[in-house]
C-alpha cells in the first residue's frame, strides 16, 4: 500500500483516471460535461497528497494537461468547473486551519495511559478530514463515542463512509460547543492552536481534555507529553488548563 501512495504513482493513476474517464465520455457527452465528469470522478482522489502543494496538483493535473494538449474546445467559463471541484474539497473558509494530512493509525495508541476515559466517553475529533484521526481514537478508546466535524462536505462523506460508527456533520469546529465532550481531539497547524486554546478555555468543562498531534499549546502547560513517533509529540491539556510558565526574559545587553 505504500509502494502505490508514494510521489508520484498517486498523481499519474489521478490523471490517467481521469483521461479515461473523459475519452469514454466523449462517445456520449459534449466535451464540457466529458471534463465536468471526469473532474467530478477524479478530484476527490486529491486527498491522497501528502502536502497542500500536491493535493492541488491532483486536483487539477488533468484540466491543466487538457488544455495544453487542445484535445477539446471547450468555452472559457468550463475551465472555472475543475476549479470549483477543488474549493468545494478544499473550502477557502478552512485554508486557515490545519491542511488535510492523516492522522497515522497507531499514533493515538499511548492515549489511555496519560488520559483515560471511561467507557462511553464524547470524543470529538475537530477537523476530521476523511477519518484518520476518528480511526486512531477509536482504536485508543474502543469503548467510547465519537463524533467528528469537517468543513469539507466532500470530505465529511468520505469519513462517513470509512467510520460508520462516528457521528459526523458538516460545520465549522470554531463555531461548534465542545463543552459535552470529554476530550477534543486536533491535528492543527502552529498559528491556530492559540484560538484552540481559547476555546478549550471557553468551552471544556473540568476534567476533559484537549488533545494535540504534533503542535504544542504554548500558552498552557501540558498535564502530559506522549510520542506518536520518534520525533511526532502528542500534547496533553487537561482542563482546568494551566498557564505556561513564562521564562523571564535577560536583560539586554549595554
Amino acid at each position: 500500500m505504500s509502494l502505490l501512495l508514494k510521489w508520484p504513482l498517486p498523481a499519474l493513476g489521478v490523471w490517467g483516471g481521469a483521461w479515461l474517464i473523459y475519452l469514454n465520455a466523449l462517445a456520449w457527452l459534449p466535451d464540457v460535461w466529458a471534463m465536468a465528469l471526469a473532474c467530478a470522478l477524479a478530484t476527490p482522489f486529491s486527498v491522497l497528497g501528502r502536502t497542500q502543494a500536491r493535493r492541488w496538483a491532483l486536483a487539477l493535473g488533468f484540466p491543466i494537461s487538457l488544455w495544453l494538449s487542445g484535445a477539446a474546445a471547450l468555452p472559457a467559463w468550463a475551465w472555472l468547473v475543475p476549479l470549483g471541484l477543488a474549493l468545494l474539497i478544499y473550502p477557502v473558509h478552512a485554508w486557515h486551519d490545519a491542511p488535510i494530512f492523516p492522522t497515522p493509525l497507531q499514533a493515538l495508541r499511548a492515549l489511555p495511559q496519560a488520559a483515560p476515559l471511561p467507557a462511553g466517553a464524547n470524543v470529538l475529533d475537530a477537523g476530521c478530514g476523511v477519518g484518520d484521526g476518528l480511526r486512531a481514537l477509536r482504536l485508543a478508546y474502543p469503548q467510547a463515542r465519537f463524533c467528528g466535524i469537517e468543513f469539507s462536505w466532500p470530505l465529511r462523506l468520505v469519513a462517513a463512509l470509512r467510520c460508520p460508527w462516528a457521528r459526523i456533520w458538516h460545520g465549522d469546529i470554531w463555531q461548534e460547543d465542545w463543552s459535552g465532550y470529554d476530550l477534543v481531539y486536533l491535528f492543527q497547524r502552529p498559528e491556530t492552536m492559540p484560538h484552540a486554546v481559547a476555546k478549550a478555555r471557553q468551552d471544556l468543562k473540568p476534567g476533559a481534555w484537549l488533545v494535540s498531534l504534533e503542535f504544542e499549546a504554548e500558552e498552557l502547560s501540558p498535564t502530559a507529553v506522549v510520542q506518536a513517533s520518534a520525533d511526532r509529540p502528542v500534547w496533553l491539556y487537561q482542563a482546568p488548563f494551566k498557564s505556561a510558565t513564562r521564562r523571564p526574559q535577560s536583560a539586554p545587553s549595554r
